[in-house]
């Protein structure tokens, strides 16, 4: 297949009927119904997956796992992809463009942050959003392995707002990205805060669910140094975010600390890194007025779609993905075989 075939094939996102539901397709992307046909579809990927620990300048471990794309059409390019809150290198969004990727000829990377998937035991401190520097730090030395092929970030949710902090201090890190995608990415944590609290009660109780899960494992790993039992027995987003930021981080209030990840008013400009925003103006949880007020810049690029959801962009009840085309058109075009 010629890389124009791949571009005219792509259709416009388009969900009919119950699909046209933003709930709906926020909702289906991670749902178990999916995970089943994503895990079906990956199995000979995971099977070729190579388990690798990228260790940064401030000693802190990074868990990943690297894939060389078989196809005939290989790009020599890599992707270097990065989750959402409380996902991991399998969550079905993640995985499932992964397995797109490498089949278009992509090699992949999927890294996982401090504390998500099976990565607890790697680093002692805990998790949380402003930690900035090691992913910036391991994407860049990924970066650099790769030597002078194309690279590109592509990140979802949160690891989508990580994307856009990462594209915008790369430069003075060191390293060039050859593109970076942010889909669906946070851009004012506090409105998406307020979104959660005032939204239907599943995606907050999604949320509360997994971290609380992932907390449990981290004290059980580190008996020690962790006493969260006063946490466990909040049972609010916010107020479980405001007795972390006060007990486990250097943030003076949790208004600081949800403004030391924001990538609002000016945060992006000056961006130097060629970036494309891809999102919806349903979605029930990034408010579409975020992306509004983004500043014009000649490197940032972005597409508002009318319908998607959060992370959706489900087109059928086979569940098929679009962003995953969405992203080969992106992509295919800055790269040789």
């Amino acid at each position: 297949m010629n890389p124009d075939s791949r571009v005219d094939e792509l259709r416009p996102f388009a969900p009919r009927g119950l699909l046209g539901n933003a709930h709906v397709q926020s909702l289906l992307t991670s749902g178990p119904w999916r995970r089943r046909r994503v895990q079906r579809q990956a199995a000979a990927y995971l099977g070729r997956s190579q388990r690798e620990l990228v260790e940064t300048g401030d000693g802190t471990r990074l868990l990943g796992f690297r894939n060389s794309s078989p196809s005939a059409e290989r790009r020599e390019a890599l992707v270097i992809l990065l989750h959402g809150w409380e996902g991991s290198s399998e969550s079905n969004y993640l995985l499932s463009t992964a397995v797109a990727l490498d089949s278009a000829g992509f090699d992949t990377f999927r890294l996982n942050m401090r504390d998500h998937g099976t990565s607890h035991h790697l680093n002692l401190e805990l998790f949380h959003s402003c930690r900035l520097d090691e992913v910036l730090d391991a994407v860049g030395r990924l970066r650099q392995s790769y030597g002078e092929r194309p690279v590109f970030l592509v990140g979802f949710s949160l690891g989508g707002n990580f994307t856009l902090r990462v594209a915008r201090q790369a430069p003075a890190h060191g390293f060039e990205l050859t593109r970076a995608v942010a889909v669906s990415p946070v851009i004012r944590p506090r409105h998406v805060l307020d979104a959660l609290e005032g939204g239907l009660s599943v995606y907050q109780t999604y949320f509360v669910r997994k971290w609380r899960r992932s907390l449990r494992i981290k004290q059980a790993l580190f008996p020690e140094h962790f006493d969260l039992d006063a946490w466990f027995r909040i049972k609010t987003l916010r107020g479980q975010t405001d007795w972390l930021v006060e007990h486990h981080t250097k943030f003076p209030n949790l208004h600081s600390y949800l403004e030391g990840y924001s990538v609002a008013d000016d945060y992006l400009a000056g961006l130097d890194t060629s970036t494309l925003i891809i999102t919806a103006a349903d979605d029930p949880i990034i408010p579409a007025r975020d992306f509004h007020e983004l500043p014009s810049e000649p490197a940032l690029a972005l597409d508002l779609l009318p319908r998607g959801g959060h992370c959706g962009f489900i087109e059928n009840w086979r569940m098929d993905s679009w962003i995953e085309q969405r992203l080969i058109k992106e992509l295919w075009p800055l790269t040789k075989p």
